[in-house]
């Protein structure tokens, strides 16, 4: 009888145990191309390029890739922005770390570059870095350029013109209305809820 005792008790140890390990391993989000899931979204993919802060190029395409989850969501804000005469331009969705790594020798600052230590939202494919654009794929005034790592692209800040705080705040809303929240250093940046529960990703861009 004992022995019984014994024997179930493992069970029941072992059991817990390979509970206690699926839940301690963040599931890995299915990774999508975002142009397959809005085809009519504008892509502007500095780090394909030299364009950007680093003056290098960092990815070997211009493809964005995101979590399916955000890019379900984000096909509603581009739906619903469309009604009022705007559409969305990506300029970066998943980051790989190694790319985030990168980014950290170049700027350090956790204000507009978050230490690969522990991860950027990008690296779990959580977060897009976005604008406005209308709806014949113009530009529309923004507080800022991308990537303008000064206090003037924070969302907070009030000095510019009046119609580029219009077009932050409908990018905000829309962003915000389909489960986006904004960070305060970076009017284009926004992270879709659940990334906490997300791990870090280095998966390489041609290898998507």
């Amino acid at each position: 009888m004992k022995n019984n005792h014994i024997g179930a008790s493992l069970k029941i140890l072992l059991f817990a145990l390979l509970i206690f390990g699926a839940c301690s391993h963040p599931e890995k989000p299915e990774i999508v191309e975002l142009k397959q899931i809005i085809p009519d979204i504008a892509l502007d993919i500095r780090y394909a390029t030299a364009n950007n802060f680093v003056g290098e190029v960092l990815y070997p395409s211009s493809r964005c890739f995101l979590a399916k989850e955000p890019a379900l969501a984000l096909k509603k804000v581009q739906e619903d922005l469309k009604r009022q005469g705007f559409r969305l331009k990506v300029f970066d969705g998943y980051r790989p770390l190694s790319v985030q790594k990168r980014m950290w020798e170049i700027l350090p600052d956790p204000r507009y570059v978050a230490n690969p230590a522990n991860g950027s939202n990008h690296n779990r494919a959580y977060s897009v870095d976005v604008t406005l654009i209308d709806n014949d794929g113009n530009d529309v005034l923004m507080p800022t350029e991308f990537d303008d790592f000064s206090e003037k692209a924070h969302r907070d800040n009030m000095e510019c013109p009046e119609i580029a705080i219009r077009h932050r705040s409908i990018l905000e809303e829309a962003m915000g209305k389909h489960g986006f929240s904004g960070i305060d250093s970076e009017w284009w940046h926004f992270d879709y809820r659940g990334y906490k529960n997300r791990p870090v990703l280095d998966i390489a861009i041609d290898s998507l």
